[in-house]
């Protein structure tokens, strides 16, 4: 689906309305402690870094904004490293504890028993490429079997990636959606699990395992924030990492939680649309989007759930608006940091500079001098030809101020 730039306000009837007790155990500070726990314990953990943007918050009339840079994360350069891997080592140790008749937990991860059990265990999943990474490493580390469904758009590049983890890699004709559909059924049929980052009836636990892992970045930003934001932009495919972020900070902040912004691709604009219509709903298909890791047609079931009652607001960014970001991030202002992003990574940083320029939309969400800007740089230069041909500059030469 083509168009200008949308906004529109939450008005759906469990707007403010407390989160689902299910909700608050998974992403209350327990849970995300415990995820914490989980990512140090892997090999290659490093906090990545919040970003100040100084001279760009300056420009656009704010008090900061904030990016927290996950292009190097566990070597995957995407924020997905958190939450698929993590929620592949959580359902092998559920499964070796089910088998061995005793709970099992992390330290026990290179026990010959744990290894017994993972290497007769198959993890599948449907991606467009950085959750596959995700799950293939994770299975990679537990000594578990991945098959890694792709769909028609998913590029050579992200698919090697995948593979050259030891992934066995199956090709589906289609979008991502149909990607989800013929894992799911073929995972069913063999007996697979099905590590996927969407939610639907009766499919919710590994689903929010996922998204429990994400909540490591906002722990992160946390402990560097000198002050919490006022204003989050986040970008969505199906709702994961928005839903995760917004859920966290609602019970970490409470009365002082920021607004809440979702954002989606105009040609899939599936949480737009959901909110527009009051309901979850599946959108046609239509043009390619340059954001392909955010090009899915139907919410996320618990993602969902969480952003009727958290998200303030929906708003759509165009191609060029998420180009546009990739090279601000790229050739900052002033003496800012530079920070490679992927053609989804810096979308949310796209939709604040498209409020920030828009005086309808500045006014709805009361941006001004005051206001302190979060946003997630979700992926780097996952496939570095593409971002060359996009920033004019490889990924080396902007880090390197080339």
């Amino acid at each position: 689906m083509a168009g200008d730039s949308m906004f529109i306000l939450n008005t759906h009837p469990d707007y403010q309305q407390a989160l689902d007790e299910a909700d608050r155990q998974t992403f209350g500070a327990a849970a995300a402690a415990e995820a914490e726990q989980y990512a140090r314990a892997r090999a290659g953990y490093l906090p990545t870094r919040l970003v100040d943007l100084r001279g760009l918050a300056h420009l656009h009339g704010v008090g900061a904004i904030q990016i927290k840079d996950e292009s190097t994360r566990f070597g995957l350069g995407s924020f997905k490293a958190l939450g698929g891997a993590y929620a592949v080592i959580r359902h092998v140790l559920d499964e070796a504890g089910r088998q061995l008749g005793h709970e099992v937990g992390m330290a026990d991860i290179a026990s010959e028993a744990v290894r017994g059990v993972a290497k007769h265990l198959v993890v599948a999943c449907a991606t467009d490429g950085n959750h596959g990474r995700s799950v293939a490493q994770g299975a990679q580390l537990m000594g578990a079997r991945a098959v890694i469904f792709v769909h028609a758009g998913v590029s050579e590049a992200r698919i090697a990636a995948i593979a050259c983890l030891g992934a066995e890699i199956v090709r589906v004709p289609g979008s991502y959606d149909d990607s989800v559909a013929q894992a799911t059924a073929v995972s069913q049929d063999r007996g697979w699990a099905i590590v996927s980052d969407t939610s639907w009836p009766g499919y919710e636990r590994i689903p929010s395992l996922v998204m429990q892992g994400y909540t490591t970045l906002l722990l992160e930003a946390f402990r560097e924030m000198s002050l919490p934001p006022t204003h989050v932009f986040v970008q969505a495919g199906v709702g994961g990492i928005a839903a995760a972020t917004f859920a966290y900070m609602d019970l970490f902040l409470g009365r002082d939680r920021p607004r809440f912004i979702v954002v989606d691709p105009s040609r899939a604009p599936c949480l737009y649309q959901s909110a527009r219509q009051g309901k979850r709903v599946r959108i046609a298909e239509g043009e390619p989007t340059i954001m392909a890791m955010l090009e899915c047609y139907e919410p996320s079931m618990v993602a969902w759930r969480i952003l009727t009652r958290t998200a303030d607001a929906f708003m759509t960014v165009d191609e060029a608006d998420a180009v546009d970001a990739m090279r601000t991030l790229a050739a900052p202002v002033d003496d800012d940091p530079s920070v490679v992003a992927g053609e989804s990574g810096g979308v949310g940083l796209a939709a604040f500079l498209k409020a920030a320029r828009d005086e309808s939309i500045r006014r709805s969400l009361a941006l001004g001098p005051e206001s302190r800007i979060f946003v997630i740089n979700t992926e780097g230069a996952t496939d570095p030809a593409q971002y060359e041909r996009l920033v004019g500059r490889s990924p080396d030469q902007v880090l390197a101020g080339a």
